[in-house]
Order: C-alpha cells, then structure tokens, then sequence
C-alpha cells in the first residue's frame, strides 16, 4: 500500500460504532476508517477530488476508456469502502449504472449515513463477496470491473484464482476493461502472477503505478488494465494523462509490461493471497 505524504492532522469524529469511523480534513474530504485502519477518502463537495494515489490511476483509466465522457458505463465494483470510485464514476459520467459488491453491510450503511450518495444515482450495493458476486452477474453485462479489495491489507487469493479471472472474462462486454488494484513488494513476484491470470484471458494489457513503486524502490499498488479488444486501451493517452497526474505516475505496456513482471507463471490450483504491507492501511495522500 502506498505511503501517505504529511498533511494537517484530520480532524477527529466520534466512531459509528466500534468499528467506523469518519475522520474529516481541512479540505472538506473525509477519511473513511474501518478497524483503525483507513478505507477511502471522500469530498463530499466535490467527488472530482481524489486523495489516494492508486484511486487517481483509477480515475485516469476510466477516463481514457471508450466511449469517451461523460457518456455513461455499467461498472461493477468489487469491494466499496466510501464508493469513492462510484461517486467519481457518477459525477463524470452521469447516470451510470454501477453495482458494488461489498460485503461489510455494516461499513455500508454507515457510509451512506454519513457521506450520502447524490441524488438520482444509479449505485446499487449488494452485500455479498466479490468472487459469489461477479459468479451470478451476466454474461456480457458490464463495462469495467473494478477489483479493488482487500482483507486484512491483502487481496484474497480467491480474486485472483482461474475460476474468478474466468467470471470476470464472461461478465465483461466483449470490449470491456478489467481495472485491478494488486499491491506487491519489489520484484512484483505476486503481482507478476496475478496479472498473468487475468491476461490470459484478457490480452491487452497496460499497469500504471507510481513512479518508485514501478522502479522498484518500496511496497505498493499498482493498477492492471486488462481487455480483451486492444482498442480500448488507449495507451498514448493513458500516458498524457500520467504525465500530468499529481504524483510522478508510469505506465507499463507491451514490452515494458513482459520486462516488469518477468514471465511470472499465472496461477493455477495455487492462488495466494498478495504480501503483507509494511504499514498496514497507510495510504499516500496528496
């Protein structure tokens, strides 16, 4: 996970219950915390305004995703959190119809207390697990799918097994994007393994990271775009769009991409959960 930069302390909220609470900034966004640990951050003002560093590649590639906005996308989410991502979603690409799949009903109900969705929004939250989730999704149903989940700091291996990647390739339009967030140590031994899975049954593929996570230089993120139609990854302007990106941002296509992750086997019976962070829930923040 990536590393948060010194900012004003946030200031403090009195917890939903034992397990959440909402931490809110001079900047008017709010930290949402499960456990002690930090999930998401949201502006309710404003759901353009990303703080996390993984999250803002996330928002490059939709935003470099055919057709272009704010013509809509059905997304599915797997993992929500604060539903930054689905706020971001909505606000640029109004009316689209997205489905998370999150299956800490509590966390749920209290983000929807304390950050509440926009009007007329088209968010559906289902409490279950990504993996049974996208099983009984249909054929062909969405856009994008977002893995973006975690337990414990660790994506679970079942998100990253042959039978999941086979349910994301079969709930994908046939132009449709998977958008992962795989967080690795140097070297991308896990990472490499991972992507290798889903791009075995989505070719085309780009990674976008931050520059010293790419370099190799500490534990962090890194986001995997996988399809199967190689037109709707437009590499030339994922890289403008990192060229501007907050953070010194990279991206990773085609030979680049084999040299990053060493032909690193996909997995098979032998899924495993990524490596345990360094600092658990420390997220990089602008």
């Amino acid at each position: 996970m990536a590393r948060r930069r010194s900012s004003p302390d946030p200031a403090p909220s009195a917890p939903t219950n034992d397990r959440f609470e909402f931490l809110r900034d001079d900047r008017g966004g709010v930290t949402v915390m499960r456990d002690g640990h930090p999930q998401s951050h949201v502006d309710p003002d404003d759901p353009t305004s990303i703080e996390f560093e993984y999250v803002q590649h996330f928002a490059m590639l939709v935003d470099a995703l055919a057709p272009p906005a704010p013509a809509p996308l059905g997304v599915t989410h797997v993992g929500g959190a604060g539903l930054t991502l689905a706020r971001y979603v909505e606000a640029t690409r109004p009316g689209s119809p997205q489905i998370v799949l999150e299956p800490d009903t509590q966390l749920t109900e209290a983000v929807r207390r304390e950050l509440p969705l926009p009007r007329s929004h088209r968010i559906r939250v289902r409490g279950v697990d990504g993996a049974a989730g996208v099983r009984d999704l249909k054929d062909e149903s969405a856009d994008v799918i977002v893995l973006d989940a975690f337990a414990d700091g660790r994506v679970p291996a079942e998100l990253v097994s042959p039978a999941f990647a086979d349910d994301v390739a079969r709930v994908l339009k046939p132009s449709g994007v998977l958008l992962a967030n795989l967080s690795d140590e140097p070297g991308f031994a896990w990472t490499g393994r991972a992507a290798a899975t889903f791009v075995e049954r989505l070719p085309h593929a780009v990674v976008v990271g931050a520059q010293e996570v790419l370099k190799g230089r500490r534990f962090g993120n890194v986001v995997l775009a996988a399809t199967r139609t190689e037109s709707s990854l437009d590499v030339a302007t994922i890289r403008r769009s990192a060229a501007r990106a907050m953070f010194p941002t990279g991206v990773r296509a085609g030979a680049e991409l084999t040299s990053l992750f060493r032909g690193a086997p996909a997995f098979t019976t032998d899924a495993e959960r990524s490596p345990v962070p360094p600092e658990l829930g420390a997220w990089r923040v602008r």
